[in-house]
């Protein structure tokens, strides 16, 4: 028999199928201290949870015959999934169970701000009959913008179309074909900002979303746009927003998520009249509780009976002596994937990896998760991960190709990553090894023999092979306190397309990225950053 333990308040119809199975027993222990857990939980098989219950090294070190932990929600901060993964232990989410729970409570925030509703009810039941303060819009003929076409962001979507609107779509992966598919427009985030009547938010948080809407966008935005936010705080700029609400730039917003939560009780969405807020309610329905605690029941009954399992969030076991290869090469992996994500501008359609030498002998699958993760993350951030990063790429009809081959070229192993784009088959490509003694080496970029050791930031900057060029960028560089540690130039034929890496100290400021591309003979000037 195997014993599952539920230790934070999950429903009874989620896990009704676990009750019923003749090979489990459950039992539910809530509110328990990690002292407690740790005396209880060598006695069981498999862990539920939602966020009440942090799962620590600790907890799982004392776990002994733990098989599974299964957090019945997307979120899994609140287990250490490092300390599973040395362990063995599968820790499964379930990503699908609140999709159109939050996509139903964007739609009613977006009537809600449309027309007034908690406004004008405060005032009805206060004892004022006001019919002419809250005049609202209707949704009809409207304009949508959509930032992320994620699954949350792609419902919101169809039902924005069955209320007669135009949806502007934007996402890093969308590509002409999805968009068309989706019946939605492909735009860029500047599209929107100045086209759209309303704008959804559903990207999540990573340094290059966190205030992609801020003061900048503001001040070119579509006068009377009304922005949703059901996704992450922080992605709007918060002080900004209210005070383009002030400045009548923005008619009003509707947020169900704060940069800090819960706000302060000073925080200037709590009393503003033009901004309606939740406190992070977009997953809150009895469906959506129930549906990921079946969704997280139903796979931690597969993982327990040794059948196939879906949605696990941290590195499934693989064998020992494909492990032994495939370990050195991880980090390279999503080096790879990161830089070349970083340096490709427009939406990526297609991911084409080649593997070359010993690595062609043996099943390079966990390695490919490696990449493709390296790639995802620059837009999805924690939300990609090493076991879902191939079910996200699918989702976003992203081609993954995979192909080895012993021929090497002079490396014991070579990896190249390929990305190739919806305009016009745009390819960038990225490829590198590990030296012995040197460690990861970037050996080529596009069309260019390199030799790269990746570190934190550095800048690639393309341009025409003329004198002068690395001059003007060690003095503007220099006059903005950016110290450059090395540098390394690469070209065809002298007087062509050349490429220069530098690697620098610190992070470039962005008006220092946009002076460097506008220097005599230099086309693009774009930073790498890298974990």
């Amino acid at each position: 028999m195997y014993k599952v333990l539920v230790s934070d308040p999950i429903s009874d119809l989620g896990i009704q199928q676990l009750v019923d199975a003749n090979d489990v027993v459950v039992e539910k222990k809530t509110g328990l201290s990690e002292d407690e857990l740790v005396a209880i939980i060598g006695d069981y098989d498999a862990l539920l949870v939602r966020s009440q219950t942090r799962v620590t090294d600790r907890i799982m070190t004392a776990g002994t015959n733990l098989k599974v932990i299964g957090r019945a929600g997307v979120g899994v901060d609140n287990i250490d999934l490092e300390a599973a993964t040395q362990r063995g232990i599968i820790v499964i989410n379930a990503p699908d169970g609140n999709t159109i729970t939050t996509c139903e409570h964007t739609f009613a925030m977006m009537m809600a701000l449309a027309r007034h509703i908690p406004q004008a009810y405060a005032k009805t039941i206060q004892g004022t009959w006001d019919r002419k303060t809250f005049l609202g819009v209707e949704l009809r003929n409207k304009t949508l913008g959509v930032l992320g076409m994620g699954r949350i962001g792609s419902e919101v979507a169809k039902r924005a179309k069955a209320f007669g609107m135009d949806i502007l779509a934007y996402d890093p992966f969308l590509t002409q074909d999805r968009a068309e598919k989706l019946q939605v427009k492909l735009a860029s985030v500047d599209d929107i900002i100045r086209n759209a009547d309303f704008m959804t938010v559903h990207t999540p948080l990573t340094p290059e979303t966190r205030h992609m809407i801020s003061r900048p966008q503001f001040e070119v935005m579509k006068k009377g746009m009304r922005i949703i936010n059901c996704a992450r705080g922080g992605v709007v700029d918060e002080m900004a927003l209210v005070e383009a609400i002030d400045e009548g730039i923005v008619a009003g917003a509707a947020f169900d998520v704060f940069e800090s939560e819960p706000p302060a009780a000073d925080h200037p969405f709590l009393n503003h009249p033009s901004i309606i807020v939740t406190p992070h309610l977009g997953a809150s329905t009895v469906e959506a509780q129930e549906n990921v605690a079946i969704d997280v029941s139903e796979q931690v009954l597969h993982i327990l009976r040794n059948e196939p399992f879906k949605n696990a969030v941290n590195m499934p076991a693989v064998a020992p002596t494909v492990m032994n290869k495939l370990q050195p090469y991880f980090k390279l992996g999503e080096t790879l994937g990161s830089f070349a994500a970083q340096i490709t501008q427009n939406a990526v359609q297609e991911i084409r990896i080649d593997y070359a030498g010993d690595l062609s002998e043996v099943d390079t699958s966990p390695l490919t998760r490696y990449i493709v993760k390296g790639i995802l993350a620059r837009h999805l951030g924690a939300e990609a991960n090493i076991v879902n990063s191939m079910h996200l790429a699918k989702v976003r009809d992203l081609n993954v190709v995979v192909s080895q081959t012993s021929a090497t070229k002079g490396f014991t192993n070579l990896i190249t990553v390929t990305l190739v784009t919806n305009q016009n088959g745009e390819e960038r490509r990225v490829a590198g090894t590990l030296l012995a003694g040197y460690g990861e080496r970037i050996v080529r970029l596009d069309k260019f023999p390199v030799d790269i050791a990746p570190e934190s930031h550095q800048i690639l900057i393309s341009h025409n092979d003329k004198p002068g060029i690395i001059g003007r960028v060690g003095t503007l560089l220099g006059e903005n306190e950016v110290n450059i540690a090395s540098m390394q130039v690469g070209r065809k034929i002298i007087g062509g397309a050349a490429i220069m890496i530098l690697t620098v100290d610190k992070e470039v400021p962005k008006d220092v990225l946009v002076q460097l591309a506008a220097l005599q003979e230099i086309n693009t000037a774009v930073e790498i950053v890298l974990n």
